[in-house]
């Protein structure tokens, strides 16, 4: 597994990212909400209208089966913020990059294993309704807000 861009280590040290995806991750769990009471099928335009409700633009890339904020320049860097939703769980990605090299583009859970050790796993958020799939986001979007402001 490659190291993290140093300034993406220090931008996710500084927002004290581990604890907090810990703690989202901790909140919506296998025990909070067990597999047969996730929210496996998930309206498309009803999670666009979600996100916009959270002030953001997004598009379903059908391909890859991920929704794709709309990316954001800011000092020379572009940031975006993709989220595949599958079997009633939220994986969240952020990118960075710099001109045409991409510092970031992994899943949340690998930042803990490139941070901590390779073995330490964060599970993704488990969603039961669109309530819960809101409340993630807007946790989600939060965190990236200080990322990018970190950064």
């Amino acid at each position: 597994m490659f190291e993290l861009n140093e300034k993406v280590r220090e931008a996710l040290i500084k927002i004290n990212f581990i604890e907090r995806y810990e703690e989202l991750s901790n909140f919506y769990s296998d025990e909070r909400i067990p597999e047969e009471e996730r929210l496996i099928y998930v309206d498309r335009d009803e999670v666009i209208e979600t996100i916009q409700d959270l002030g953001y633009r997004a598009k379903f890339r059908s391909g890859e089966k991920f929704y794709q904020l709309q990316e954001e320049e800011m000092g020379g860097y572009i940031f975006g913020f993709h989220i595949t939703l599958r079997d009633g769980t939220v994986e969240l990605i952020w990118v960075v990059k710099k001109e045409d090299e991409v510092l970031l583009g992994s899943p949340w859970g690998t930042y803990s294993k490139r941070l901590i050790d390779s073995n330490y796993i964060i599970k993704k958020p488990r969603i039961g309704d669109y309530d819960d799939l809101e409340n993630v986001l807007r946790t989600a979007f939060i965190m990236f807000e200080d990322f990018k402001n970190a950064f």
